[in-house]
């Protein structure tokens, strides 16, 4: 009896009270990613390509002394896979509906996610700074969209916020908090760690990293490590800081540094030694260029020209599926009569090395790269080998110029176009240096282009193609760059057959 007795005092001790975990989710643009730089007082949105959350990012916070993790998804539609996986590691959810705009349709998608989930939520009512702001319309929609508020027949908490202002946050974490302990969360300190992988990409210098959430136990460094397709140690151990620790214990965001090959995003990773199982990451793309070549040869022989060969490589697996979802979804019945479809013949995470142009070059591909970086070696390769890589940090951007190569009816779409504003050397034709903006897609470095001019006014001039040349160099501030995107404003020594003017238009064809 004594025996029992301390066996049950032992695990008792272990058994501690959990921080909450909770996901922030809405529609795009009514101020998710804002309502978070207010309470982690850090300007993340700023950083932000295009001013849109794209990966899933965890951070920690203490409120009234108690530690809260939250995570941020994305809300543009192509990113419901990362959004779910969010609500499926979280035990909280906070919906955001804009007092000024009411529900959307991501606002109905993340109501679905939440529920499928079974995650208890609360409702911020943002903008309600902004003086069309009405926080009884947005909460007559939200309760026709099937949400039952407090006071109104449900048991749905909910208060207005101003993630610009921060007027009624604190009121919000209140309610977190309060959320929580009605959920009494508990873990075991002494149990091997559990969790969830959120994000996994491959980082050229340290190898494969995985963004985790331990939901039970404590994570070490040192501890074997596996998910159901992958294996590994924890070599390195850092909190959402980046900063080394050796242990953390849950809810805490992590990442880990130590996995063989990569995890599947939204699976669970345990602490303990194990096998991947057959038909891991490395089968899988495998199986997927063995698909991907039936896919690209035979079919796309019997259509001739009518299919867009692409490589997708992105920095981590989450926005690699996002963006296979967007590419996927151009619709060429939109794009014209010569429109082409889009085949999608390798995806994989990383920066795009000189082994993908020699992909490309054998298969007639346009290499698409999302947030990553383009090896040295492979942009020489690619230039050598007429290989068009497009790279950008905004996945719109990306499918944009797709579309624009799928409209293309003679010969390769623009990837980029740049207008003339000053002229600064002009007496030799091979050495022309000006100054412009680029006003779509991207502008690169050693790249050919058509001068396009307009004769007469702007508003009913017609265009007329006047010649070509080449960008020698490509300069932003002094600095030689090797790209520009849309709206930078940078100088150019060319090679031209014709004296460039203010006012061309100088499109760029690969």
């Amino acid at each position: 009896m004594a025996q029992t007795t301390t066996k049950k005092s032992s695990l008792s001790a272990s058994v501690k009270a959990r921080p909450p975990i909770v996901v922030v989710m809405g529609h795009v643009d009514h101020g998710k990613t804002t309502l978070l730089d207010y309470i982690r007082k850090a300007n993340i949105a700023a950083r932000e390509a295009g001013g849109i959350t794209q990966a899933v990012g965890a951070y920690e916070i203490v409120h009234e002394g108690r530690r809260i993790t939250f995570i941020d998804t994305p809300g543009h539609e192509a990113f419901t896979s990362m959004r779910s996986r969010g609500a499926q590691a979280a035990d909280l959810a906070i919906l955001v509906v804009a007092a000024d705009e009411g529900v959307k349709p991501q606002t109905k998608e993340a109501i679905r996610i939440i529920e499928e989930a079974k995650t208890p939520f609360i409702v911020a009512f943002n903008k309600t700074d902004k003086t069309n702001g009405s926080i009884e319309k947005a909460r007559n929609d939200l309760m026709a969209a099937g949400v039952l508020l407090e006071g109104f027949g449900g048991q749905v908490s909910y208060h207005g916020v101003s993630a610009k202002t921060g007027d009624g946050v604190n009121d919000l974490l209140d309610l977190v908090l309060l959320a929580a302990d009605v959920e009494d969360l508990k873990y075991d300190a002494a149990a091997p760690a559990m969790g969830y992988v959120l994000e996994a990409r491959r980082d050229p210098r340290r190898g494969i990293e995985a963004t985790v959430i331990v939901k039970n136990g404590t994570l070490r460094r040192g501890d074997p490590i596996h998910t159901t397709q992958a294996a590994g140690k924890v070599k390195i151990l850092e909190n959402f800081l980046g900063k080394p620790v050796l242990e953390l214990e849950p809810s805490a965001p992590a990442v880990i540094i130590g996995f063989e090959t990569l995890p599947a995003v939204g699976e669970e990773f345990a602490v303990g030694d194990s096998t991947p199982v057959a038909g891991g990451p490395a089968a899988a793309s495998s199986s997927f260029r063995q698909a991907a070549k039936a896919a690209a040869s035979p079919a796309g022989s019997q259509e001739g020209g009518s299919l867009l060969n692409l490589i997708l490589k992105s920095s981590d697996s989450g926005s690699l599926e996002a963006l296979a979802v967007v590419l996927k979804g151009v619709d060429p019945s939109q794009t014209g009569a010569n429109a082409k479809r889009v085949n999608i013949i390798e995806q994989a995470v990383g920066d795009i090395t000189d082994g993908d142009v020699k992909h490309a070059a054998a298969t007639g591909a346009t290499i698409i790269g999302f947030k990553n970086k383009i090896e040295k070696g492979a942009r020489i390769l690619a230039e050598a080998q007429t290989v068009t890589i497009i790279t950008s940090n905004i996945v719109y951007d990306l499918s944009k110029a797709v579309e624009e190569y799928l409209t293309g009816a003679r010969g390769p779409a623009a990837l980029g176009e740049l207008e003339v504003l000053a002229l600064f050397n002009k007496e030799k034709l091979e050495k022309q240096l000006v100054g412009g903006r680029v006003t779509s897609g991207l502008v690169r470095a050693k790249a050919p282009f058509e001068i396009v001019r307009r004769a007469g006014t702007a508003q009913t001039g017609a265009q007329a193609s006047v010649g070509t040349g080449r960008i020698l160099e490509l300069r932003e501030k002094k600095t030689d760059i090797t790209q520009a995107e849309k709206g930078k404003e940078v100088g150019l020594l060319v090679s031209a057959q014709t004296a460039i003017q203010v006012g061309d238009i100088l499109i760029i064809r690969k």
